[in-house]
């Protein structure tokens, strides 16, 4: 373990990859709360199937590395019934980045999560911090309405809509709507993207909330440039603010309560587990009366 950490903080690539797999199967392991923040900034993307997120973050992924920035990619794939690991479709979009060794694109599961995210990816975040990433990107498999844990992950979420896929229905819903910092309306070139936007600004102004929307094209690159310097501006502003610590401390908080229900769970089992519930009761009581 101490190898695999010492060739990691010194840029080995494949010694991430083995301990992010490590991670995966061996949560209680916390080393990773000793690894130092090198203060990688955290993206989410989400929004509903189909929006074209894939295509999306391998367009930002572009952009950002023309200005000479370290990124991960972390992709939430829904996890397969038969093996439980991840269907890589969004990888294989971001295929065009495999030979930048300055690109490092990790598949998760999404597991059991209604959130839409594995339990893992607190962790995993923290490793490519810890590797000297500048950028951490995040997608969603795109549950959905109930799809807003990104919010405890990320420093800013991004909202990826798309005209022609029934989106503004979602515009009258709490939930996935309320979570999105940067709105994008991506595939802007169907017919539609124009009277879909004036429909998002209409209902925003009704709550009173000012939050920038973006045409993209991802497939082109169109908007994609606009996009990237929202999601700068919009991190200094959260800089200044406050924000950006403020959701940290909400990161930590969510993981520890993850930590927790993890613990519980593990011993609900083991309950589950013992022929004789009176029995295994006994012993606690016994342990706990010797430990006073």
């Amino acid at each position: 373990m101490k190898d695999l950490l010492e060739k990691m903080k010194n840029g080995d690539i494949k010694s991430l990859a083995k301990l992010i797999s490590y991670l995966e199967n061996n949560p209680e392991d916390r080393f990773v709360d000793e690894l130092p923040s090198k203060g990688a900034k955290v993206i989410g993307f989400t929004g509903s199937p189909g929006a074209g997120k894939s295509s999306l973050v391998n367009a930002v992924i572009s952009e950002l590395r023309k200005e000479g920035f370290k990124v991960g990619v972390i992709a939430i794939d829904p996890t397969s019934p038969f093996t439980g690991g991840a269907f890589l479709g969004d990888r294989i979009r971001m295929k065009s980045h495999f030979l930048d060794d300055s690109v490092f694109i990790r598949s998760m599961g999404s597991g059991s999560s209604l959130g839409g995210l594995n339990e893992s990816i607190f962790d995993v975040i923290k490793l490519m911090d810890a590797f000297g990433f500048d950028y951490i990107l995040i997608e969603t498999v795109g549950a959905g309405q109930s799809e807003v844990d990104i919010v405890y992950v990320s420093d800013i979420v991004v909202l990826v809509l798309s005209p022609g896929t029934g989106d503004e229905i979602q515009f009258l819903k709490s939930g996935i709507m309320e979570i999105g910092d940067i709105y994008v309306i991506n595939k802007s070139d169907l017919e539609g993207a124009d009277y879909y936007k004036s429909r998002l600004e209409s209902i925003l102004s009704l709550s009173d909330i000012r939050k920038p929307i973006i045409k993209t094209v991802a497939t082109t690159g169109k908007g994609v440039k606009e996009l990237v310097f929202e999601i700068k501006q919009l991190l200094d502003k959260f800089q200044k603010n406050g924000e950006i610590k403020k959701r940290l401390e909400r990161r930590i908080k969510k993981h520890a309560e993850s930590i927790l229900v993890r613990k519980i769970q593990k011993s609900m089992e083991e309950i589950n587990e013992t022929e004789n519930l009176s029995k295994l009761i006994n012993m606690v009581i016994d342990n706990i009366c010797k430990n006073k």
